[in-house]
């Protein structure tokens, strides 16, 4: 998908607020594309990327475009869990105990270089996404709503940092990697950073982005495609399912049933994107990459022969017979 500077009359909210956004992003359409794919499924991602491609950014700008909180959390070493959620602080004028929220009470958080905490930041971070909810003392909060977490991790650096359990990152619907832009796109970012940065306007409000969520949940999914994924998953478990014997040895565990759940709410929320109210096998493709990759774990076998969960997963589709194209009521 790619969007000029001025939408056309006909435009829904959502690609308004995708033109919006494109004032201050230049490229990055699979990112941006993502990240309000997440938004309407209700899901959380995970970025990798070298700094300097305006991750933070992208979600400083959806969060203005759609008039929702933005917080950025900046994880380091020394990070506590109470940074994160809040803690109780005592008052001495009236002698009570009151809640301070922490920065996770937001529409859209930016967990940044979230591999820089220790596991009990992380931990914390990532009970608030499952459950989005936050228990202080004997009180239990509820998050706003909507509510995005992104995270990202530097691919580039080892040394100082704590990287997420398997178990954590499963809690991520997707992980999408970032790569550098073209010339010509790096050309125009250098050009926007000569001038006055572009005013981003408010489009829609969290309670219409929640009316939106709502009209996601009633875009079809055919039972065929439900059976793909599915058997998309268990081929990552076991790929002599699929004819790759070879690949079994690369393979220490697959993905868990939660990506089947994810690739399906994912994919309804794609469907709708792109103006359709049921989804096709052509919106399971597009994604399964971003959420399956970070759901593998690979043996040592597959880090000694460079095989990633990517050519993997590329094997797989290649191998996997898709469903018949099929809207609603077939």
């Amino acid at each position: 998908m790619s969007w000029t500077d001025a939408p056309p009359a006909s435009a829904g909210p959502i690609e308004k607020v995708l033109y919006e956004v494109k004032k201050t992003i230049v490229g990055q359409d699979n990112l941006l594309e993502r990240l309000i794919v997440a938004l309407l499924a209700r899901g959380h991602i995970l970025v990798e990327g070298v700094p300097g491609l305006a991750k933070t950014l992208a979600v400083k700008s959806l969060a203005e475009a759609i008039g929702g909180d933005f917080h950025r959390v900046q994880f380091t070493p020394d990070l506590v869990p109470a940074d994160i959620v809040g803690t109780r602080i005592f008052h001495q004028q009236s002698g009570e105990f009151r809640v301070q929220f922490g920065p996770v009470f937001t529409n859209l958080l930016l967990a940044d270089e979230i591999n820089r905490a220790p596991a009990k930041v992380q931990s914390a971070l990532l009970e608030t996404m499952q459950e989005r909810q936050v228990t202080i003392g004997r009180e239990t909060h509820r998050l706003p709503n909507p509510f995005l977490v992104m995270a990202t991790q530097n691919p580039i650096e080892n040394e100082g940092v704590y990287p997420l359990p398997e178990a954590q990152v499963d809690r991520f619907m997707m992980k999408v990697v970032v790569g550098y832009p073209s010339v010509t796109e790096e050309f125009v970012v250098v050009e926007r950073a000569l001038g006055k940065a572009a005013a981003i306007q408010k489009i829609i409000d969290p309670d219409v982005l929640t009316g939106l969520q709502d009209e996601v949940d009633r875009v079809y999914v055919d039972p065929s495609l439900i059976e793909f994924a599915v058997n998309l998953a268990h081929a990552t478990r076991d790929p002599a399912r699929v004819g790759l014997t070879d690949l079994a040895r690369y393979v220490t565990f697959g993905a868990s049933p939660r990506s089947s759940i994810s690739l399906v709410l994912a994919a309804r929320a794609l469907a709708y994107i792109r103006g359709r109210e049921y989804v096709v096998p052509e919106d399971l493709n597009d994604l399964a990459l971003d959420v399956l990759r970070h759901r593998l774990v690979l043996s040592y076998e597959a880090l000694s022969d460079e095989v990633t969960a990517d050519l993997i997963i590329a094997k797989i589709l290649a191998n996997i017979s898709f469903p018949e194209p099929a809207g609603r009521g077939r």
